[in-house]
């Protein structure tokens, strides 16, 4: 299992849209997070500053593969068209990177 954090910023005018779309996300939004081996995934919001945390459960090697195949689905495309207008980016995340992810410098079971 690989935890996942990544940050971004939200719009001010788009806050309350924003929690309004993910009180229920899309069926195959859901479906295609699962099935990619996505789990444990939260979202959380402060400040304008949004948090994601999930876990990838699949096999390593299999990670690069199923988050572009994600991140390729027709309905993925049409989900991010909708959520990407709300998203402020980080200046500093990595070249690729919408969400900036996060370095890990803590964990406790």
């Amino acid at each position: 299992m690989i935890r996942f954090g990544q940050t971004i910023h939200l719009r001010p005018e788009a806050e309350e849209e924003y929690k309004r779309i993910h009180v229920k996300i899309w069926p195959e939004i859901e479906k295609g997070i699962r099935d990619s081996g996505i789990t444990n995934y939260s979202i959380f919001l402060k400040d304008g500053v949004m948090f994601a945390y999930y876990e990838y459960v699949g096999p390593e090697e299999e990670l690069d593969a199923r988050m572009e195949q994600l991140a390729n689905a027709p309905r993925m495309q049409e989900w991010w068209e909708v959520t990407k207008a709300m998203q402020k980016p980080l200046e500093t995340r990595a070249e690729g990177e919408w969400w900036a992810n996060m370095q890990e410098v803590f964990h406790q079971d």
